[in-house]
């Protein structure tokens, strides 16, 4: 099989590559390993940035986004005792944030794909990606029990963290950042109404909380844990009185608590791979940065990856140009290392990291200061809704 651009990877990464390709007449097969139902019922991120937002409208995604989808223009920061709100859209310029689920972008652009006739091999797991550097790619993969190969002109490497993309790179072209933090995040999804309208991170000295939500009527919940914590440790009544226990009582008062959809443990770190781009083989996603998920950057970032790697392949296949292909990994990584500084500051600030009484004080000294300062609030928020992409053309 053969076709212009093989993309590894059905998440929101992948699938929203192929769809704005698919707009400019390039061709595309996209090869993921789980099974369809595996890859829409995945939990993940709810934020999404104003950029992003702007992103799967031009793709042609955003009806139902806009319709269900849930404008912020603001969000609280809890900490001794009290909680204050930061009005995003005011101190961004007049940016905000959505909620609107990965899962249901997910599912809005798979939906696009197979609407639009593209191929989309599920459960045919890539083994190996070849020849990206002599500039004849071809990407090996199975399909029940059978091997395949599909021949490209570019690969993009959508397939996260474990995927074979960034596997397929010789070892000594790869320069790798990472940074394990010592706790993890507890979290909780449930049929109930949310606790405040808008999100709620809390700085606590039991350790962080965050009060978020997926629509008015389903809430999710994160409390830190230690790194070698286990769900089955947690009843659904524990983990309630443990946030409550992190929130101002006002509240945690109001908190309606109900039973688990789904509760589980994710680690936090950070990680980068430099560069980006290998010959033929373009990596987007979390196949090249994660980040903790305090800064909500994870699929904002993945997003703002494809926003630069499609501009660039339309201008080849439209202009055959090359020089956006050449500054593709420059671009994107400008933008990763400044949403893992803001991660890494926020995570900093509010999570518990030892019990030096000093640390927990120099902590609220900062949330403070930011709170108080219209500076501080300027630059909260501009990281915050995210920060333009550049000028791509």
């Amino acid at each position: 099989m053969r076709t212009q651009v093989g993309i590894i990877g059905s998440g929101p990464a992948g699938l929203l590559l192929a769809q704005l390709l698919h707009q400019h007449g390039i061709e595309t097969v996209i090869l993921e390993r789980q099974s369809r139902e595996h890859v829409e019922a995945r939990i993940r991120a709810g934020v999404l940035e104003q950029g992003t937002v702007r992103l799967l409208r031009e793709a042609g995604v955003g009806e139902r986004m806009d319709r269900e989808g849930i404008i912020h223009q603001g969000l609280s920061l809890a900490f001794s005792g009290r909680r204050e709100r930061i009005d995003l859209h005011h101190f961004s310029g007049g940016s905000t944030v959505m909620i609107y689920g990965q899962t249901e972008v997910t599912r809005d652009l798979i939906e696009a794909r197979l609407k639009a006739g593209g191929l989309l091999e599920y459960e045919a797991p890539a083994i190996a990606v070849e020849n990206f550097l002599e500039g004849q790619p071809r990407i090996i993969y199975q399909k029940n029990g059978q091997r395949y190969e599909l021949l490209c002109d570019f690969v993009a490497g959508c397939d996260g963290y474990h995927g074979v993309s960034r596997q397929s790179v010789p070892p000594d072209k790869l320069r790798l950042f990472e940074k394990i933090y010592p706790f993890g995040w507890l979290g909780i999804l449930s049929d109930t109404p949310p606790v405040n309208e808008e999100l709620i991170y809390a700085n606590h000295a039991r350790g962080f909380a965050l009060c978020s939500m997926r629509s008015h009527t389903r809430s999710r919940y994160y409390v830190q844990c230690s790194l070698d914590d286990k769900v089955e440790n947690w009843s659904d009544d524990a983990f309630w009185a443990e946030l409550r226990r992190r929130l101002p009582e006002e509240t945690a008062a109001n908190l309606i608590t109900g039973p688990r959809l789904e509760m589980s443990i994710a680690p936090l770190r950070s990680f980068v791979a430099e560069p980006m781009r290998f010959g033929q083989l373009f990596l987007a996603g979390d196949a090249a940065h994660i980040m903790p998920p305090t800064g909500a950057k994870g699929l904002n970032l993945a997003a703002s990856d494809v926003f630069y790697l499609s501009r660039a392949l339309i201008a080849y296949y439209g202009e055959k140009r090359t020089d956006l292909l050449d500054r593709y990994s420059e671009a994107c990584l400008r933008r990763v290392w400044k949403a893992i500084r803001f991660s890494w500051w926020f995570t900093t600030t509010m999570h518990k990291f030892d019990d030096d009484p000093i640390n927990h004080r120099l902590q609220l000294a900062e949330l403070d200061y930011l709170t108080g300062s219209t500076a501080a609030r300027m630059s909260f928020a501009e990281n915050y809704v995210g920060l333009p992409f550049e000028k791509f053309e």
